[in-house]
């Protein structure tokens, strides 16, 4: 197939974006200009044996069994000859030991599993000093602790390892027979050094765990192999397909965003709320609601999230018809209700408060259509506030917000947020995790640069701009909204 170049860029050939996330995988064909080509999803088979309250493990034959249908389709449908490069997400937090051979020794603990919370605190107590210095805590929900209670709970399973990888790194090791190979987005939970981008020394002489053990790191994007023969005959892919390096699933959504630049941010609402930026400078919070990863091109990507998000219209609204209680909502706002639409306990962002809990402060009898709209409101408030967080931090927050997850897809509650915020929301076309893996293989052969890439491939689906003469009422709810809760002791 003849390949033209357009500005130095490759017309005609694709790359393929692989995500494995918790319940299946997702692979998109994406040519240089953003378009999907070609697109397959396969659900997880097999459930595990049952095991105790808190612990959430995988087979990661499992991951690898619909990664490969997927690659397959996708494959059939791109044509293998156009590829020019993969790259694959998964989970944040999931490790699994693996021989030399890159076979799994035992279930994957994944991102979500609990067991480790002794393991926490002393990984935390080890790597205080790094951690202090990045701006973060080693939490449960990482890595390295998970490490931790391997070497002591299964010490012939930490024996054997030739190598702790995570979700993605097994993935990659299938694809291109080499084994220990990971990305500094997803290293970071293991303890990765992403300041000085090395494996810090206290990890083996603190904890115990060799640093032999753990993969050779390199940034998001770069070249890290290419397509074996076993795989190619198993994916459909060409023989020497280059895999370069993906990143954590959250950092894949993240680029599939299009923010890019410094002082560009971007909001994910889903069951919670998701901030995440791009900062030319490392971001420390000394109240931990912030922490950073390394953008590839060598900024920071300070980011966090609030336990408050959509899982409200779930448990507040179960049987309602959402897309009439939108459309009521713009002529009801704002609203003279205060919602703090916080369903379980604990809140992470825009404040640390382990007993916080959510409110409604309206009169008894107040019409669903107006609580509703007093919901979105609320949630709205949260937002401005996690963003007047980052700016108090001396953080740059640029005029426009690029908003994804599925509340996106409102366009009312969009308008909504966008006059809580007093910014413009870019709602992209694509939004997936698989997308940002694409724009990863895009980064170094179909473009230039990663900036390039999501410049030319990320499409606005719609712009929602606040609307005038309201900033004032906006800005008067907002005030009771912060009133409300500094009464009940939230505070910033």
């Amino acid at each position: 197939m003849r390949q033209t170049a357009v500005n130095g860029k490759e017309t005609g050939r694709v790359v393929i974006g692989l995500d494995v996330g918790t319940q299946g995988a997702r692979a998109l064909a994406v040519s240089a200009d953003g378009e999907v080509v070609a697109a397959a999803s396969r659900r997880l088979e097999g459930a595990g044996p049952a095991l105790p309250e808190g612990y959430s493990e995988q087979d990661p034959e499992a991951w690898w069994a619909a990664a490969r249908a997927c690659l397959r389709e996708v494959a059939g449908r791109a044509g293998a000859e156009r590829v020019a490069c993969l790259a694959v997400t998964s989970t944040s937090g999931t490790v699994v030991p693996v021989d030399a051979a890159g076979r799994a020794l035992r279930p994957a603990i994944m991102y979500n599993d609990g067991r480790a919370v002794d393991e926490a605190a002393e990984v935390q107590a080890a790597g205080r000093s790094q951690a202090e210095r990045l701006g973060y805590q080693f939490q449960p929900s990482f890595g390295l602790p998970r490490l931790l209670w391997i070497r002591r709970h299964e010490p012939a399973v930490f024996e054997r390892a030739a190598c702790f990888l995570h979700a993605a790194d097994f993935l990659v090791a299938r694809l291109t027979g080499e084994v220990g190979h990971s990305d500094s987005s997803n290293a970071l939970k293991t303890g990765y050094d992403l300041e000085n981008l090395c494996w810090g020394d206290w990890i083996e002489r603190d904890l115990g765990i060799p640093l032999a053990k753990l993969p050779r790191v390199v940034q998001p994007g770069e070249a890290i192999g290419a397509l074996s023969r076993a795989a190619a005959e198993e994916t459909g892919l060409r023989v020497g397909t280059p895999v370069a390096a993906g990143a954590s699933d959250g950092t894949a959504a993240f680029l599939a965003s299009g923010a890019i630049s410094p002082g560009e941010w971007n909001s994910t609402l889903g069951t919670t709320l998701v901030v995440r930026g791009v900062s030319a400078n490392l971001v420390r919070d000394p109240r931990g609601r912030l922490y950073c990863h390394r953008h590839p091109e060598g900024y920071w990507l300070p980011g966090g999230a609030s336990n408050t998000g959509g899982e409200w219209l779930e448990h507040r609204f179960p049987d309602a018809d959402w897309l009439a209680l939108d459309q009521s909502a713009l002529s009801l706002s704002p609203t003279e209700q205060v919602v703090y639409p916080l369903v379980r306990r604990g809140e992470r962002l825009p404040f640390i408060d382990p007993r916080a809990e959510g409110f409604i402060e309206a009169p008894a009898g107040v019409a669903p259509e107006r609580l509703y709209a007093a919901h979105l409101e609320g949630t709205a408030c949260v937002e401005r506030w996690i963003y007047e967080v980052i700016e108090s931090l001396g953080v740059p927050v640029g005029p426009r917000v690029f908003a994804t997850g599925g509340g996106a897809r409102s366009r009312e509650w969009l308008q909504i947020r966008a006059d809580l915020l007093g910014r413009v929301l870019v709602r992209p076309r694509v939004v997936e995790a698989a997308f940002g893996a694409a724009l990863l293989a895009a980064a170094r052969t179909l473009h230039p640069s990663l900036s390039d890439a999501v410049r030319s491939m990320v499409r606005a689906d719609c712009k929602v701009t606040p609307r005038p003469g309201l900033r004032a009422a906006y800005d008067e709810l907002y005030a009771r909204f912060r009133e409300t809760c500094a009464r009940r002791g939230y505070v910033g």
